[in-house]
């Protein structure tokens, strides 16, 4: 499988997550707050390249991942998701200024579950969400492990994993989507020399 054939199979899986996920906000009502970004202001968001994949095809296909590449190379320190798009005033506020291809990390957060070490499922979500929706959250974490179906976050990197397991190890997320940045160039560079 080379490496578009890669993005497209990532991108088949997260069409799949999104499915699920749409099901599960529905009846739970635990979706993000419109314009926070709590979680996107984090540099350290951890994420496999591999999930970036889509992204920096589009971003190629764009013209400008060889600039946000070297954006990302230039950075002295570790900053917070190069896609996001925070408010000036609060770095907590913003939007996904490339939601279509935001990567798995971004799409398991809030609506997805792992299991607990006693075998219950986990809902994975923010403080925010927690206190904000309090009276939802609390029913959709019984109703999760009683009736409610909820994507599974190993199940997901799981199967992102069996996509291309070397580039299934995680990093900070602008590195890696550096380093999948890189990848996508050089793939292009040598496709168009053939």
């Amino acid at each position: 499988m080379n490496l578009l054939e890669k993005s497209q199979a990532v991108r088949k899986l997260f069409l799949e997550l999104d499915e699920e996920s749409k099901q599960f906000h529905a009846e739970s009502g635990m979706s993000c707050i419109s314009g926070c970004g709590f979680c996107c202001a984090n540099p350290d968001v951890p994420a496999y390249p591999l999930e970036f994949l889509p992204l920096a095809f589009d971003l190629y296909e764009k013209g400008i991942a060889e600039d946000i590449a070297n954006q990302l190379s230039l950075q002295d320190q570790l900053g917070n998701c190069i896609v996001y798009r925070s408010q000036k005033t609060d770095p907590t506020k913003g939007f996904c200024g490339n939601y279509a291809n935001r990567g798995l990390i971004c799409r398991l957060f809030g609506s997805s579950a792992r299991k607990t070490k006693y075998g219950q499922k986990d809902l994975i979500t923010c403080k925010i969400l927690k206190t904000e929706k309090k009276e939802a959250y609390e029913l959709t974490v019984t109703r999760i492990n009683s009736d409610l179906e909820i994507p599974m976050a190993t199940a997901y990197y799981t199967q992102l994993a069996d996509i291309d397991e070397s580039l299934a190890n995680q990093y900070p997320v602008n590195q890696a989507i550096l380093m999948v940045l890189e990848l996508v160039l050089r793939f292009k560079f040598y496709e168009s020399a053939e």
